[in-house]
């Protein structure tokens, strides 16, 4: 099966520039709720993920760091503690599958490295859940 049948396309994918500053980052993940975000560059290549976990620690190791002041940090100043990596289009599902094991999302990238959406980890659970049920349907109606 082609992994594109799973792809979240990048528009529809809130992401971040790895530009922007801590305090735009929390302000954008609280908005739509989401705890770890893709980060792009300037080109649009996938460059890392951005978790919640990667700015409570930074502020933690910062105490001085307050959220007035969190505008003067770049999230490029950040250290990442998790590592999504990414698959490219024509992937095939083994390899998409084993990463989503460790991943709620899995990047997906052109032939040049250019971010263009994610895979959902529940879509994959999904797919793989109504396939296991439609086998086990059309056993029963053979039996």
């Amino acid at each position: 099966m082609n992994i594109a049948f799973f792809l979240t396309q990048k528009k529809d994918v809130v992401h971040l520039k790895n530009n922007v500053t801590i305090r735009q980052a929390l302000e954008k993940m609280e908005y739509h709720r989401y705890s770890a975000v893709p980060l792009i560059d300037n080109e649009g290549k996938y460059t890392g993920t951005l978790t919640e976990g990667d700015l409570l620690w930074h502020m933690k190791h910062n105490a001085e760091l307050s959220f007035k002041e969190a505008y003067k940090v770049n999230i490029r100043d950040i250290n990442k503690h998790m590592t999504n990596n990414a698959v490219k289009i024509d992937s095939d599902m083994k390899n998409l599958i084993e990463l989503a094991k460790n991943q709620n999302f899995v990047p997906v990238v052109d032939d040049n490295e250019i971010f263009i959406g994610i895979i959902k980890r529940s879509d994959i659970i999904s797919y793989c859940h109504d396939h296991v049920y439609k086998q086990e349907k059309d056993l029963a109606l053979t039996s």
